[in-house]
């Protein structure tokens, strides 16, 4: 039996009717790869079921980290659950359609390129990526108002029961730190996030202050803290290889159909995430 990949795919947007259509021709290689989506799956529940019923169905194993636009709490959505809840919500129907989640007991890929752990986090941001010379998140928000470069969660990704987004961020790293304390330090890991674990990503967008909607300092070091083969992550909709510390992160969104077809006609696949006898730290 011809061994699996270990590919990535995120920001699938399957609102959009182009994309809807990429999800619906998106199919494995061969029967035993396995999938990760680093999040931004859809914004509507039932939109998101669909796209990961249909993945699981295909795939041999899909592993799913949330990205901002999940967390969303829409008008029209029928399903009016926020933040937390909302989450885990979300957590309950990746596991019927057994997709793995970041409250999931972290998977082993043995395939090409392993062993490795895959881990699927959940950490938001805290407005710490925020815009050179300002102290504080209001400082840095308000220069983004008077711009009109705001992110869309101010409105739509409710932190309940957190105070506040931040918070929310905070006790997500928490947990996630001691889950990771706690993986076995010779097997390399696959860290899966939406956002990027460090803030250097973020120096080629068109809009710098969005940056602060993009992540938190407190993931800094995780690539070297932890040992880790490859990071994945999307959000940026900037598709790249690029190496911090000598790690590999690999930026593996689809994005809009205005962003990939400037890249081309067709949408690429998903990324390979591991190649057979690739050297990790």
């Amino acid at each position: 039996m011809k061994a699996g990949n270990l590919v990535a795919v995120s920001d699938l947007h399957v609102a959009y009717a182009e994309n809807r259509r990429f999800v619906e021709g998106f199919r494995p290689e061969n029967e035993n790869d396995w999938l990760i989506i680093a999040g931004d799956v859809g914004e509507r529940v039932a939109d998101i079921e669909w796209a990961l019923s249909l993945l699981a169905s295909r795939f041999a194993q899909v592993i799913w980290a949330p990205g901002n636009h999940e967390l969303w709490t829409p008008k029209g959505d029928p399903v009016q659950l926020r933040g937390d809840s909302r989450y885990r919500y979300l957590v309950e129907m990746c596991r019927r359609l057994g997709i793995r989640t970041p409250e999931d007991p972290y998977l082993v890929w043995d395939g090409p390129g392993g062993p490795v752990t895959i881990a699927p986090l959940f950490v938001l941001y805290d407005y710490s990526f925020r815009v050179p010379g300002v102290n504080t998140k209001e400082e840095s928000l308000a220069l983004a108002y008077e711009t009109g470069v705001v992110c869309t969660d101010e409105l739509l990704l409710h932190p309940d029961p957190y105070p506040s987004r931040e918070e929310w961020c905070w006790a997500r790293v928490e947990e996630t730190e001691r889950r990771l304390d706690a993986c076995d330090p010779d097997v390399p890991l696959v860290l899966v996030n939406h956002y990027p674990l460090v803030r250097q990503p973020t120096r080629v967008l068109r809009y710098p202050k969005f940056a602060q909607w993009c992540g938190t300092e407190l993931t800094a070091d995780w690539h070297v803290k932890y040992r880790t083969a490859v990071a994945v992550y999307g959000h940026l909709h900037i598709p790249r290889t690029t190496y911090y510390d000598g790690v590999r992160f690999e930026e593996v969104s689809l994005g809009y159909p205005r962003e990939w077809r400037e890249r081309g006609t067709v949408p690429r696949p998903a990324r390979q995430v591991l190649v057979a006898h690739e050297l990790t730290p």
